[in-house]
């Protein structure tokens, strides 16, 4: 079976060029478009979230919609409704923006509970229900949410059992000395990210090629042995001290398709206990929650998940 990989490491390259130093960024996102999972992105703000997943957007030529979340905004003003056409006397169907191939929804923890629900129930369906209709989203149906790690007055956190419906949680950070000061020299030439003129972005895909890139990922065939090894660590989330919840049967899953998307994005036809351990971080820092003594002693998901990744034994 070959691998053609070279679409997406066109694209990891033109991304890493536009939004300097979030390389782990792209790498991890890239990841996740592959193995068609859900993303929320974490971070400060001023760090290229939203100009990155529009730049992928353009660079794929897919549909793109972003919608900003505030505490106001109602299930329909995502879902659509059903409007009255006096003219006509009859209801008309006015769609609402999750009708799209990839959707950015910034601050979901801006918005209510209820507005949150209608979100993920789409993204879990992949269809929306009008007034017993069933509505079918784009095949591609792809939602990249953001929140702020700042703020927390007038937020509504996303309960754990709605945050496993994310494949990945991304946390972006600053960019090391040398990223940020390619990133100045490069607006000292000239480069603005508001007046960033999309239309003349060479486009790299296309939404059929990432498509039949994901069935190839998935075709990949895995050792037992590294099965094995996968179902080991979700166990000893289980298990773990710290821990009040460890990894769900979804998590595992998705550890199994996330592994098959790194290991076909490095160019091989088999997954390696690397893949595995590769995107441990992402996957898991949202489905795990402390113990209330460990969140008094300020321990860090990443430094567990890390513990963990070393005490279950690699396999040969």
């Amino acid at each position: 079976m070959t691998n053609d990989n070279s679409v997406f490491n066109r694209l990891s390259q033109t991304l890493s060029k536009i939004v300097v130093g979030q390389t782990t960024l792209v790498q991890q996102l890239l990841v996740a478009l592959l193995s068609g999972g859900h993303v929320i992105i974490e971070g400060v703000p001023g760090t290229g979230k939203t100009l990155l997943v529009k730049v992928l957007a353009k660079l794929m030529q897919a549909d793109f919609r972003r919608i900003q979340l505030t505490p106001d905004i109602l299930p329909s003003d995502i879902l659509g409704t059903n409007i009255f056409d006096l003219n006509s006397r009859s209801f008309t169907l006015k769609k609402g923006p999750v009708f799209t191939e990839i959707l950015l929804a910034d601050e979901i923890n801006r918005t209510p509970p209820k507005t949150q629900a209608a979100l993920l129930e789409a993204m879990e369906e992949q269809q929306v229900t009008l007034d017993g209709q069933s509505l079918p989203l784009p095949e591609l149906f792809w939602v990249i949410a953001t929140q702020n790690s700042l703020e927390f007055e007038g937020t509504y956190p996303l309960p754990e059992a709605q945050l496993d419906r994310f494949l990945f949680k991304l946390v972006v950070d600053y960019p090391d000395s040398a990223a940020e000061k390619q990133m100045l020299l490069n607006v000292q030439k000239g480069f603005r990210a508001k007046r960033l003129d999309l239309e003349r972005l060479k486009p790299l895909a296309t939404v059929e090629q990432i498509l039949s890139a994901r069935q190839a990922a998935q075709a990949i065939n895995i050792d037992d042995k590294i099965i094995d090894y996968l179902l080991a660590l979700v166990k000893q989330t289980r298990k773990y001290p710290d821990l009040a919840l460890g990894a769900s049967p979804r998590s595992a899953v998705a550890w199994l398709q996330t592994s098959k998307a790194q290991a076909w994005l490095e160019g091989r036809n088999y997954v390696t206990p690397d893949d595995v351990k590769a995107i441990a971080l992402p996957l898991l820092r949202h489905r795990l929650i402390l113990k209330p003594e460990a969140q008094l002693d300020n321990l860090q998901l990443d430094s567990v998940i890390a513990s963990l990744l070393k005490q279950v034994p690699v396999p040969r």
